[in-house]
C-alpha cells in the first residue's frame, strides 16, 4: 500500500510540475470523448423525441386495420401494403367495442412554395391524404383556420408553411403527382411539433384524396379504430379480427406507432450515428498515436530521473505505476471535460441541424448513464492502453542511465520491424487482391484494408529514415544550413517522426479514401448515363432531396404530340414479387423506351410485350433459371397473382432496371402513379437550346420540372456525393485537428528536450527567426511524411473498395483518380504542419541563451 501511494505522489508532484507537457494529450482525449459523447447523446435524444412525437400523434387510435401482406425489394425495405376497402368502415364500426372508424388515404404529394420551388428537407417524404374530421383518429391538430370542407381545400402543417413562405389564403400547387391547384384553409401541427422534422403533410378532402392519390375511388391505406370507454387496444383488435376479410389484419395502435417510429427514424438514426460513430473512431484512433508519442518522448525525457528513483531503490513496478498513474489522471480529468463538451456538441447540434433539413425535433436533451460512462470509459482506456508501453519501458530503466546521456533512438530500422510490416504489408495485398479479383467480397477487401493500416504503421519507423531523406533534401539547397539541420532533427528519432506523422497520416488517408470514392461514384454515374442513355435531354425527380411525388405520367405523351420531339417516354416505378421474390419493376412505353435507352443485346422482342409480357436483365435470367418464352408468376400488393411470358432478355440495366412490363400490364395494379424520368430524343435538325425551350413550354404545366441535358442529368443525379463529402470533411476536421495538437505537442517537448541544443546553437550564431524556421520545417517534414502515406493509403483503399463493390455487385463501377483535390489534400496536409509547427518555433525562438546552455 505504501509503494503505490509512493508511486502517486511521485505521480501527481510530477503532474503539477510539468502541467503543459500533458496539454496536448488533455486536448486529444477531450475531443475525442467529446464527438463519442455527444453522438450517443444525440442519438438518445432523437429516438426520444420520436418516440414523444408518435405517442402524442397517435395517443388517439387504439387499433390499426391495413393489407395483412408486404412486397419488400432490395431498394424498398418498407414495402408496398394491398390496400383496404373504405367500405369496411361501416362493418368495423358495428363491432362491439369500436367507438369511431375513419380511412386513412395516403400518398405523395409535394407542396410548392411561394417562389414555386418543391418544399421539403434532405430526403424526408413529402406526403398527402385526406383530413380525417375525427379529431382522435386524426395524428394532425389544426392550429389555425379550419378544416377543408371544399373541392381544392388543403390543411398542411405549420412547418412546411413557413418553410414555402405560404399562409392561410394562399393557393399554390400540389403535385401528386399531376399538378393541383390548392387553396390553404388551415394550418396543422404534429405531436405537437410544426412538423415530422422536415416531412411536409398536406390534408386534403376526402373525395380529392381519392381523386388524386388512389388509382380507383374506395380504397385506403389504413382505416384506424378507435376504441369505446373501457375497452383496452388487445382487446379491440381482437374483437376486430374476426371481422376482417382475408388479406386484412388489425394491429394494436401502439404497435402501429412502433412501427412509423422505426420506418421514420429508426434506420435514419441507425444509419446516421453509425456513421458519427465511424468518425468518432477515427478521431480516437489518431489520438492514440498522439498520446503514445506524448508519453513515448516524456518517459524518454524522463530517463535519468527515472534512473535515479531506480537507484535509490524505487522498484520496476513503482515506476511503471507512476506512469500509468499520471496518464489515469490526464485520462479522468480530459474524459470528464469530454463528457461536457459532449453535452455541448449535442445541444449545438439540436439547433443547427433543423437550419440544414435535417430532422431534429425540439426537446430537451436525453443524457444516458450509458451516453456518459461508455465515452468515459473508452477515454480512460485509450490513454491508457496508449500510456501503457512507455510506462513498461519507463519501468525497465536501468540505474546506470542516471551516469550516461540518453541514447539516441535507431530502434525504428530493427530487422524485426522491416520483416514483421513487409509480411503485413503482403499479407494485406493478398486479402485486398482476392476480395476484388477472386472472390468479390468488401469483407475481405476490408480485412485487408485493416492489415494495410496496420503494416503502415509498423513500417512506418523504417520508411521514415528514407522518406524524409527525399522529401528533405531540397531543403539543403533552399534553405541552407536551416533547412538541413531541420531534416537530422526530423531523422534523429524515426520511431518519434512516425508516430507523430501516423496520427495526420490516419486522417489524411479517410479523407483520401472519400475523395477517391466520390469521384469513383461520380464517374460511375456519368459511364452509366453515358452507355445507357440515348436521349437529348432528361426530366427527373431529384436523386437527392425532397423527391417530392415523381413526375405526371401524362408528361411524356404531352411531350411527345411537340414537333421538336421525335420520341419521349417516361419511366414509371411498380413492385411485385416475381417467383416469389420481391423486385422493383419498371413501368414504360417498349418502344420508344428501346430507342432512347441502350439495353445491350436484346434477345427476343420489347415490342411485343402487351399486358402479360416482361422483360428482364441476362443478370436476373441466369439468377431465374429463366429464358425467352420462359413463364413467370407475378405477385402484386393488390393481392392478385397473374403469369407473365418472359419475351425479352436484354444486357444492361443501369438506368432501365432489371424488370420492364407495359404501363396496360401494370394499369390493373398500379397504386399512386408516378415517372421517376422522362427521355427525350429531338427531330433531327433541332438544336439543343431550342428543343429544351420547347420542352420547358410543355412542362409549365406539369410543376416545372428540370429539363436537363445528358451531362446535367449526369452531374445532378450525382449532387448527393458532394454533400457527403462535404460532411465527411467537416466530421474528419476533428481528426486532424487531434493530429495537429500532436504534431505540435511533440515538437513542444522536443524543443525542451533539445534545450541544450538549441541554446548553443544560438550561441554560435544561430538567428530567432532561423531557430523558428528549423523547427517550423521539421513540423512541415513531419507533416509531409505523414501527409504522402495518408495519400498512398487512401488511394490503395479506395480503389480497393471501388473494385469490391464493382465485383459484389450487379453495378458497373467505374474507378477514377481526382487529381485535383488529391492535390489540394496534400497541400493542406503541408499546411497543417507548418500551422502546427508556429507555436513550438516560437517557444524555441524565446528560450535565454545561457540558461538553456547551462540546462542539464
Amino acid at each position: 500500500m505504501s509503494s503505490l501511494s509512493a508511486s502517486a505522489r511521485i505521480s501527481l508532484s510530477s503532474l503539477r510540475g510539468h502541467k503543459r507537457r500533458f496539454a496536448g494529450t488533455f486536448l486529444a482525449v477531450m475531443l475525442g470523448v467529446a464527438f463519442l459523447a455527444g453522438t450517443l447523446v444525440m442519438g438518445d435524444t432523437l429516438r426520444a423525441s420520436f418516440d414523444t412525437m408518435f405517442g402524442n400523434a397517435t395517443s388517439g387510435t387504439d387499433a390499426v386495420v391495413r393489407g395483412a401482406d408486404t412486397i419488400t425489394t432490395p431498394d424498398d425495405s418498407q414495402g408496398t401494403r394491398k390496400p383496404v376497402r373504405t367500405s369496411l368502415v361501416d362493418k368495423i364500426e358495428k363491432v362491439d367495442g369500436v367507438a369511431a372508424a375513419a380511412p386513412n388515404i395516403q400518398g405523395a404529394g409535394q407542396l410548392l412554395g411561394k417562389d414555386g420551388e418543391p418544399i421539403g428537407g434532405q430526403g424526408p417524404p413529402t406526403l398527402a391524404g385526406n383530413w380525417i374530421t375525427d379529431p382522435e383518429l386524426n395524428a394532425y391538430r389544426l392550429a389555425e383556420g379550419h378544416t377543408p370542407s371544399a373541392p381544392g381545400e388543403v390543411v398542411v402543417n405549420r412547418g412546411a408553411a413557413k418553410s414555402g413562405d405560404l399562409k392561410i389564403g394562399d393557393t399554390t400547387t400540389l403535385r401528386t403527382p399531376d399538378p393541383v391547384q390548392v387553396k390553404i384553409v388551415g394550418l396543422a401541427t404534429f405531436g405537437g411539433e410544426d412538423g415530422m422534422a422536415q416531412t411536409t403533410f398536406t390534408g386534403m378532402t376526402r373525395a380529392d384524396a381519392e381523386k388524386y392519390l388512389t388509382p380507383k375511388p374506395g380504397e385506403a391505406a389504413t382505416i384506424q379504430v378507435r376504441a369505446g370507454p373501457g375497452v383496452s387496444e388487445r382487446e379491440l383488435v381482437d374483437a376486430l379480427t374476426p371481422v376482417l376479410p382475408k388479406g386484412v389484419e388489425a394491429i394494436t395502435g401502439e404497435a402501429s406507432a412502433a412501427e412509423n417510429t422505426d420506418n421514420i427514424s429508426g434506420q435514419f438514426l441507425t444509419l446516421f450515428t453509425s456513421f458519427l460513430l465511424v468518425f468518432s473512431g477515427v478521431a480516437l484512433l489518431v489520438a492514440t498515436f498522439s498520446i503514445h508519442n506524448t508519453f513515448a518522448i516524456v518517459v524518454a525525457q524522463r530517463t535519468r530521473e527515472n534512473a535515479l528513483l531506480r537507484a535509490l531503490g524505487a522498484a520496476r513496478r513503482q515506476v511503471t505505476v507512476a506512469t500509468l498513474i499520471e496518464a489515469s489522471a490526464v485520462a479522468v480529468v480530459a474524459s470528464a471535460a469530454g463528457l461536457a463538451g459532449g453535452i455541448g456538441i449535442a445541444a449545438g447540434l439540436q439547433a443547427l441541424f433543423p437550419a440544414i433539413g435535417f430532422p431534429f425535433p425540439e426537446g430537451d436533451l436525453v443524457i444516458s448513464a450509458l451516453s456518459m460512462l461508455l465515452p468515459l470509459a473508452v477515454g480512460v482506456v485509450v490513454c491508457l492502453g496508449s500510456a501503457l508501453l512507455p510506462a513498461v519501458r519507463a519501468g525497465r530503466t536501468a540505474p546506470l542511465a542516471a551516469l550516461r546521456e540518453t541514447a539516441i533512438d535507431h530502434s525504428g530500422a530493427s530487422r524485426a520491424r522491416s520483416f514483421t510490416g513487409a509480411g503485413l504489408a503482403l499479407a494485406a495485398v493478398a486479402l485486398a487482391l482476392a476480395g476484388v479479383l477472386a472472390t468479390p467480397s468488401i469483407w475481405l477487401a476490408g480485412a485487408g484494408a485493416v492489415l494495410a493500416l496496420a503494416a503502415f504503421v509498423v513500417l512506418g519507423p523504417v520508411a521514415s529514415s528514407r522518406a524524409v531523406r527525399v522529401i528533405g533534401g531540397p531543403l539543403d539547397r533552399f534553405r541552407g544550413v536551416t533547412g538541413g539541420l531541420a531534416r537530422r532533427n526530423a531523422l534523429r528519432s524515426p520511431k518519434r517522426t512516425a508516430a507523430t506523422a501516423s496520427a495526420l497520416m490516419i486522417g489524411v488517408a479517410v479523407v483520401s479514401l472519400f475523395t477517391v470514392f466520390g469521384a469513383s461514384l461520380k464517374a460511375t454515374m456519368d459511364q452509366t448515363v453515358n452507355r445507357s442513355f440515348a436521349g437529348d435531354v432528361a426530366i427527373s425527380t431529384p436523386g437527392f432531396g425532397a423527391g417530392g411525388s415523381g413526375l405526371s405520367p401524362k408528361l411524356a405523351p404531352a411531350l411527345a404530340e411537340r414537333p421538336e420531339v421525335a420520341t419521349a417516354v417516361g419511366l414509371g416505378k411498380g413492385a411485385a414479387e416475381v417467383n416469389g421474390e420481391g423486385r422493383a419493376l419498371t413501368v414504360t412505353d417498349p418502344g420508344p423506351f428501346a430507342k432512347s435507352f441502350d439495353l445491350g443485346k436484346v434477345e427476343g422482342s420489347l415490342d411485343g410485350l402487351g399486358d402479360h409480357g416482361i422483360a428482364i436483365t441476362r443478370t436476373e435470367a441466369d439468377k431465374q433459371d429463366l429464358k425467352v418464352g420462359s413463364r413467370a408468376e407475378l405477385a402484386f400488393a393488390d393481392g392478385t397473382k397473374d403469369t407473365f411470358t418472359v419475351r425479352a432478355v436484354y444486357g444492361q440495366s443501369e438506368l432501365a432496371g432489371d424488370y420492364v412490363i407495359t404501363r396496360e400490364a401494370w394499369a390493373p395494379h398500379r397504386t399512386q402513379d408516378a415517372d421517376s424520368l422522362v427521355a427525350v430524343t429531338f427531330k433531327d435538325g433541332v438544336g439543343t437550346d431550342e428543343g429544351k425551350a420547347a420542352i420547358a413550354r410543355t412542362t409549365q404545366a406539369y410543376g416545372n420540372p428540370d429539363v436537363q441535358t445528358r451531362a446535367e442529368y449526369a452531374q445532378s443525379s450525382a449532387g448527393g456525393i458532394d454533400m457527403m463529402l462535404t460532411l465527411v470533411y467537416a466530421l474528419l476536421a476533428l481528426a486532424v485537428l487531434i493530429a495537429l495538437l500532436g504534431i505540435a505537442n511533440t515538437l513542444t517537448l522536443a524543443v525542451h528536450e533539445r534545450t541544450r541544443e538549441l541554446g548553443l546553437l544560438r550561441a554560435v550564431g544561430q538567428t530567432r527567426a532561423q531557430l523558428r524556421a528549423m523547427v517550423r520545417w521539421e513540423s512541415v517534414l513531419v507533416a509531409a511524411f505523414g501527409t504522402a502515406g495518408g495519400l498512398a493509403l487512401g488511394g490503395f483503399l479506395g480503389w480497393v473498395l471501388v473494385k469490391a463493390s464493382d465485383g459484389a455487385t450487379d453495378s458497373a463501377f467505374a474507378f477514377a483518380l481526382p487529381p485535383v483535390q488529391l492535390v489540394v489534400v496534400a497541400l493542406v496536409g503541408l499546411a497543417a504542419g507548418a500551422l502546427a509547427g508556429l507555436r513550438p518555433a516560437r517557444r524555441a525562438a524565446r528560450l535565454d541563451v545561457l540558461r538553456a546552455i547551462a540546462t542539464e
